[in-house]
């Protein structure tokens, strides 16, 4: 990426960075250490006094190590990529990062062997997270500076996230809210529960369709999300009496579905560096659009 000085606006070549690229200290350390930062295709300090028409360049192709993660042949179905994201349609039933129970046999470790094959030394970054039963977009980003920037988009909601989710019972109202403070719930690793004492978390509803007969009671919902605290959909749909359907941890189990049913659809965003508006859609997988078929 690169700034064209114009006017008087920035003296240093660090003021470009901080106000202009908006980077952050550790990332301009970075940048600093790699001598990535040039002008006019020149490695320069950061304190280096800018002329009119200099170019300031940022090189974000560098070798990062990332040996902690394990090569593993895993197919991957990506949906878009350049040279600075990777966005794949994530399968149920396979985790994004490895775990001391599972470290050679999750998504993360068939990134890195997919970065291997096409030569590419970066650490696994991922932007979105989603559970391991939860299949649809997950999103990587291919450098330090474009995971900090959807990340800051997350907060300033303007990265735009919307899952397809069938819970257990009739949801009444078309649409609808859900604002309720999130925290880890107490003596347990994994489980979160709706508290004051919680990170503020709102998700949004919509219903798309009720399915009622003598086989199950169930809603389709779209859901879109205001904030990504952990478990967030599966603990507000068990906290307004909806759990999703096959959610074992916030619900039970089902016969008709052997995982949660929950599916990322669809992501929007604002390319970082190419400026542009970012749309991608995945299609709903056949164990849960089963459920949708189901005569009512």
């Amino acid at each position: 990426m690169e700034y064209k000085v114009r006017d008087n606006k920035y003296n240093t070549v660090k003021d470009v960075l901080t106000k202009e690229f908006k980077f952050s200290k550790r990332l301009i350390t970075k940048l600093k250490k790699e001598n990535r930062i040039l002008v006019n295709n020149n490695p320069c300090f950061v304190n280096h006094v800018l002329r009119i028409n200099d170019i300031v360049q940022i090189d974000f192709n560098f070798v990062e190590e990332c040996d902690n993660i394990i090569p593993t042949k895993i197919d991957l179905d990506i949906i878009y990529e350049d040279n600075f994201l990777l966005i794949l349609n994530k399968p149920a039933k396979i985790e994004t990062h490895p775990t001391c129970a599972n470290y050679e046999n999750t998504l993360s470790n068939g990134i890195k062997y997919y970065y291997n094959s096409i030569n590419l030394k970066r650490k696994i970054r991922p932007v979105s997270r989603l559970d391991k039963e939860t299949s649809g977009v997950i999103i990587f980003a291919k450098d330090q500076y474009m995971q900090e920037e959807l990340i800051k988009q997350m907060k300033d909601n303007i990265f735009k996230k919307e899952y397809i989710a069938v819970v257990e019972g009739i949801i009444e109202n078309d649409n609808g809210e859900i604002v309720a403070n999130i925290a880890r719930k107490e003596n347990s690793i994994l489980e979160r529960c709706v508290t004051e004492k919680g990170a503020y978390a709102k998700t949004n509803y919509e219903v798309l369709k009720r399915i009622e007969n003598d086989n199950l009671k169930a809603t389709v919902v779209k859901l879109k999300l205001e904030t990504g605290r952990t478990h967030q959909i599966r603990v507000h749909m068990k906290y307004i009496g909806h759990p999703l359907i096959g959610d074992f941890l916030y619900g039970s189990k089902s016969e008709k579905i052997d995982r949660q049913a929950l599916h990322s659809y669809k992501v929007e965003f604002i390319h970082p560096v190419l400026k542009e508006e970012m749309c991608f859609e995945v299609k709903i997988p056949k164990d849960i659009e089963n459920l949708f078929k189901i005569k009512s």
